[in-house]
C-alpha cells in the first residue's frame, strides 16, 4: 500500500533550483533511505513530505490524497508525522518534559502522557533519564531523546534527517539499531537521509539515491550498490572499477570486453561492437599466490601492486594489470599473501561479479 507518493515535484527558492522532478512512491512499514552527497536535497525533501515546505511544481500525496489543501487540513496530517531533525535542539526543562511535549502540544491528558514517557524512554534506553536536565545530555542521548518525542505520539510516519551525522560510532550504532526497533516493533514507516551510503545499506527496505537535484537511481540495497544505472551512483556507492569498453564476443551470454586492450569477460546480453561501460566492486577482486592460482573465476590476471591505502582493519590496492584495478582485502590477508607495494599480485574476478550497461550517451 502506497503511503506516500511524490509526482513529478520541483522546487526553487527565490532563483536556486533545489529539486527537479523528483518522482518516488513509499510504501506502508518500509524504511525509505535518501542518499546523497550533502547539499543534493536530501533535507528539502523530507521537508516537503512532512508539508513544512511546498513544491514549486508537482504534487505530494499522503495515503492517496493531494497535500495541496487548507492549513488546518495540513496540520491534521502532520499529526499523522513525526520529523528528527539533524540537530536536535533541547528545550527548556527535564527529559521527561521534553519527550512529553509532542503530547501536550497534541492535547493530551496527563495520565495518558505519564503513560508514554516512560514508554519512550524505555525503548530508546533512557529509562531513569526522566528527571535528568535535558540541557546535560551528550549528542547521542540528545538524538534518542528526539526519536522518543517523536514514538510517544505514534505517529505512521517517522522522519529522520542525517540521524547520525555528529554521532560517535557507539551511538550510531544505537540510532540504528533503535530505527530497526521501531519498524519492526510497530510497522512504523520511516523516512531518512543520510550521506553515509553504508548507513544506508544497512537500514532501507529502498533507497533513493539523490544527485545534482534529482533521483539517480531508486532500488533495493543489492540493486543500488551491485547493479548501478550510471557512473554518478556508481562512484556515489564505492563501485571504484569503472571500465569502459567495446564487446568483442558473446558466448552464452558470457561477453568479452575490451578495455583498453585487455579482456574482461562479464556475464550481459550485449553482442560484438557494442560500447559498454563495466562496474565492478573492489571487493569482488581476489588475490591468491602464484602457487594457490586455483580459481573458478574467468577473469584471471598478474599485476603490479602501485598504491596501498590503510582503511583500519582494511587495505585498499591499486594493481596495474594492463589496466588499473582497485580492491579492498583485509590487513591480515594483505599479510598472509605477503603482498607489498611494488611488489607483484595475482588477481581473479568472476564473470558473475561484473554489472554491464550500454555506455552512457
Amino acid at each position: 500500500m502506497n503511503m506516500i507518493e511524490l509526482s513529478h515535484v520541483s522546487k526553487w527558492f527565490g532563483e536556486k533550483e533545489v529539486l527537479r522532478d523528483i518522482s518516488i512512491t513509499i510504501e506502508k512499514g518500509e524504511i525509505f533511505t535518501f542518499i546523497g552527497p550533502s547539499g543534493t536535497g536530501k533535507s528539502t525533501l523530507l521537508r516537503l513530505i512532512n508539508l513544512l515546505d511546498t513544491p514549486t511544481s508537482g504534487s505530494v500525496l499522503f495515503d492517496g490524497k493531494d497535500t495541496a489543501v487548507s492549513e488546518r487540513e495540513k496540520v491534521e496530517i502532520r499529526r499523522r508525522m513525526s520529523m528528527v531533525f539533524q540537530k536536535p535542539v533541547a528545550l527548556k526543562g527535564n527529559v521527561y518534559q521534553n519527550v512529553a511535549a509532542g503530547l501536550k502540544f497534541r492535547g493530551m491528558s496527563p495520565e495518558e502522557i505519564s503513560n508514554r514517557v516512560p514508554e519512550g524512554l524505555e525503548l530508546v534506553g533512557l529509562e531513569g533519564y526522566g528527571e535528568r536536565n535535558a540541557g546535560t545530555l551528550s549528542g547521542g542521548e540528545l538524538q534518542r531523546v528526539a526519536i522518543a518525542r517523536a514514538i510517544v505520539t505514534r505517529p505512521e510516519v517517522i522522519l529522520l534527517d542525517e540521524p547520525s551525522a555528529n554521532l560517535d560510532p557507539v551511538s550510531t550504532e544505537k540510532i540504528e539499531n533503535l530505527i530497526g526497533a521501531i519498524n519492526s516493533r510497530f510497522r512504523t514507516t520511516i523516512i531518512l537521509s543520510t550521506h553515509d551510503m553504508v548507513q544506508g545499506q544497512r537500514l532501507a527496505t529502498q533507497i533513493a539515491v539523490v544527485l545534482n537535484r534529482t533521483i539517480g537511481q531508486i532500488g533495493s540495497s543489492h540493486d543500488i550498490f551491485y547493479r548501478p544505472h550510471n557512473r554518478e551512483v556508481a562512484h556515489m556507492v564505492g563501485v571504484e572499477n569503472i571500465l569502459e569498453g567495446t564487446v568483442i564476443s558473446n558466448e552464452g551470454g558470457y561477453a568479452t570486453i575490451d578495455v583498453s586492450g585487455v579482456p574482461v569477460v562479464a556475464i550481459c546480453p550485449y553482442y560484438a561492437g557494442q560500447r559498454v561501460t563495466a562496474y565492478l566492486r573492489p571487493e569482488d577482486l581476489m588475490f591468491f599466490t602464484p602457487d594457490g592460482w586455483k580459481t573458478s573465476a574467468r577473469n584471471q590476471l598478474e599485476g603490479v601492486i602501485t598504491k596501498v591505502v590503510p582503511m583500519g582493519p582494511m587495505v585498499r590496492v591499486k594493481v596495474k594489470a594492463g589496466i588499473t584495478y582497485t580492491a579492498i582485502i583485509t590487513r591480515r590477508s594483505f599479510d598472509d599473501l605477503g603482498l607489498e607495494n611494488g611488489g607483484p599480485a595475482h588477481i581473479s574476478f568472476k564473470a558473475s561479479g561484473i554489472h554491464v550497461v550500454p555506455e552512457e550517451v
